[in-house]
């Protein structure tokens, strides 16, 4: 028998290059209809690409609308049992960004996004101010509800009057309530003051140097004109990823509002409070509801942003970025706790709606948002790899410490209550009035279903328990440093990069049949543990 004649291995390269198609398939190959039908993310892979850099170097920056950029593509859900001020206080530190839900009263929501902003700041250039009058109570209730007590103290009580001095929690501990500032404060004398115009790092040293904990500004009358806090220099050093406002460096904040005549006067409570993206809630985003509001803020505040939705075509999405949407956010029916797509018969897979929809508005530089369906890293990336510039995940942060609710056991598991906004049970709270005409209802459940006004209320959600996953500030550095590998992986530096090669054709895919994934998860084990990280 001859032997066998091989190529020679130097030809490799040279030899790839005559085959007529390339491995795999193309992004628009993979996500075809017509061929495929409608596709999940459990439903293909990416195909491995060159890897010629560590995962520590990959850039997780993405636009979440056309002016904001965050350092990584990760969002809470505006839903009551994820994202309160906790949660949008920690996912902005970790380099992502919180949406407050709104089921709850204006006032109540406008005092989380103040709680976000006032977190941490650059220059505080609107400080909380008292004067030598006010007494050891007001201190008190304003660390009720803000949570700090370092205030200044001017001789009018007002931001631009003479600096007198500066009160802090250890100087009313033990005091009377009635005692006046004026009797316990530290006196201008002893303070340490920063000229007006002075930089950001200038006065950051300034403040390391003098060991004190606040560093109030004054210009050349002794005026009060700004404030720097150190606990902020410290969250600097220990939070480098944090979205935050370039001019001010407050957190990044963003909240939802309905699409009603009340969400108008809650808006501008948002706005007054420092809100920075306004999220318009609804199951579906193609209304004339939704299009009069945008147009509205566009007008009332146009430097405000707007993230649209939900969609999940190409028609839904032309008419929201036609009437000025800033951002859409995709999904109807894929999230876990949500059976829209059984009670309505409409929806879409979320693969499919993905492609469809970002494919459509990167074309007009609109960022969209993949919302629902997330229970991984995996589907994180994608979803990114699908043409989403972030995902929304809701039932992946629900456990964490940071999320409303208290902890529960149940047959020895730690647990947390989960529920979708169409839920019974998030319809039953906020706060509906019975007799409420319908545009005057103000509950983020049945304004966000449009069944304000129906007499029998329809449920496009169910309420669960999910098991606890510990802290954000764990979970999500873990989330973070799984996708850098994912990216990694794909041989590629950074979402911008990856986008732009799966849209070209250069990344590749492949479907998965039912067999494919069984096989690409665990199995033939007789049992194992199963720990995500450490």
């Amino acid at each position: 028998m001859a032997p066998a004649t091989f190529l020679p291995a130097s030809s490799a390269l040279a030899h790839l290059k005559s085959y007529a198609q390339d491995d795999g398939l193309s992004l628009r190959q993979l996500v075809d209809s017509q061929l495929h039908g409608g596709l999940t993310y459990n439903d293909f892979l990416v195909l491995p690409g060159h890897i010629d850099f560590p995962s520590g170097e990959v850039s997780l920056e993405s636009r979440i609308t056309r002016k904001t950029t965050i350092k990584a593509p990760l969002m809470s859900s505006p839903m009551d049992t994820v994202t309160e001020s906790g949660m949008a206080i920690a996912m902005a530190l970790l380099g992502g960004i919180g949406v407050i839900h709104h089921n709850m009263t204006p006032v109540l929501q406008a005092s989380m996004v103040r709680a976000v902003k006032k977190f941490e700041n650059g220059f505080i250039t609107d400080p909380v101010v008292l004067a030598p009058e006010n007494t050891c109570a007001d201190v008190w209730k304003i660390k009720e509800k803000f949570g700090f007590c370092g205030i200044p103290i001017t001789d009018n009580g007002k931001l631009g009057g003479k600096l007198v001095g500066i009160v802090t929690g250890r100087d009313v501990q033990f005091r009377p309530f009635s005692t006046l500032l004026s009797a316990v404060m530290t006196g201008q004398a002893d303070l340490v003051t920063a000229p007006a115009g002075v930089t950001l790092e200038q006065a950051n040293a300034i403040l390391r140097d003098s060991k004190k904990g606040k560093l109030p500004l004054v210009n050349d009358s002794g005026c009060l004109v700004a404030l720097l806090a150190r606990s902020d220099l410290l969250k600097n050093k220990d939070f480098p990823l944090a979205s935050k406002k370039p001019e001010s460096k407050q957190l990044l904040c963003a909240a939802a509002i309905g699409t009603r005549g009340p969400d108008r006067d809650r808006l501008r409570l948002l706005v007054e409070a420092g809100l920075d993206i306004v999220v318009l809630d609804s199951s579906q985003g193609n209304s004339t509801y939704q299009i009069d509001m945008i147009k509205w803020i566009k007008s009332e505040f146009p430097d405000l942003e707007v993230i649209a939705g939900n969609v999940v075509t190409r028609d839904q999405a032309a008419v929201l970025i036609d009437a000025g949407a800033d951002g859409l956010r995709i999904g109807m029916g894929s999230g876990s706790i949500c059976i829209t797509q059984e009670v309505t018969a409409v929806g879409r897979p979320q693969g499919t709606a993905v492609f469809a929809v970002a494919e459509f508005a990167r074309q007009f530089g609109v960022p969209v948002i993949a919302d629902g369906g997330i229970s991984n890293i995996g589907h994180i990336a994608k979803a990114l790899a699908l043409g989403a510039s972030a995902v929304m995940m809701g039932g992946l942060l629900a456990g964490t410490t940071e999320s409303p609710g208290e902890f529960f056991f149940n047959e020895g598991k730690r647990l947390k209550k989960y529920r979708g906004m169409g839920s019974i049970d998030a319809m039953d709270a906020g706060t509906v009035k019975e007799t409420a005409a319908a545009d005057d209802v103000d509950n983020a459940a049945t304004s966000r279903y449009f069944s304000e006004g129906d007499s029998v209320r329809v449920a496009q959600g169910v309420a669960g328990a999910v098991v606890d996953k510990g802290s954000l500030h764990k979970f999500i550095p873990y989330l973070i440093v799984g996708l850098q590998h994912s990216l990694q992986d794909m041989g590629t530096r950074s979402i911008v990069e990856m986008q732009r090669r799966a849209f070209s054709g250069e990344l590749r895919y492949e479907l998965r049949t039912a067999s494919a994934q069984i096989e690409g998860n665990v199995h033939g084990l007789h049992s194992y543990e199963k720990r995500l990280f450490s």
